[in-house]
């Protein structure tokens, strides 16, 4: 395995350095420092990082992402699913469908809204013995 800086990963993976960081402090990479004080990372880490964004691409949060790390150095997309992670997927399809109906329902209260508001009146009914 060779060194990899921060920059280098970052560019690798199209991750910034900052995210990368953030990644660090929620132990899902890890680094060693270089004498100069700079950040190294196993070259094995950008696979790990790209199954990260994989798994955030897919709408689970880094909280998430833990029940995954025995098989983020690897093809996450094949390996096969571990229970806590089709019940993470399942708890995060589940927020996701949610989020969904909520969005839906507003949509269409802007949209009676909008019609209501570009729908001109009635004309009221012809009353008996007038001429239209």
């Amino acid at each position: 395995m060779t060194a990899v800086r921060i920059g280098a990963v970052a560019k690798a993976t199209g991750c910034t350095p900052r995210a990368l960081r953030h990644y660090e402090e929620h132990g899902l990479i890890a680094s060693a420092r270089a004498a100069n004080g700079y950040r190294e990372y196993d070259d094995v880490v950008v696979t790990r990082v790209r199954n990260i964004r994989h798994l955030l691409d897919a709408g689970l949060t880094l909280d998430d992402v833990r029940f995954f790390l025995p098989c983020l150095d690897g093809d996450v997309a094949s390996a096969p699913p571990s229970a806590a992670g089709l019940r993470v997927g399942r708890e995060r399809l589940a927020a996701l469908d949610a989020r969904i109906a909520a969005q839906v329902a507003v949509r269409d209260r802007l949209a009676a809204a909008l019609q209501a508001a570009t729908t001109p009146p009635a004309a009221p009914p012809p009353t008996p013995g007038s001429l239209r």
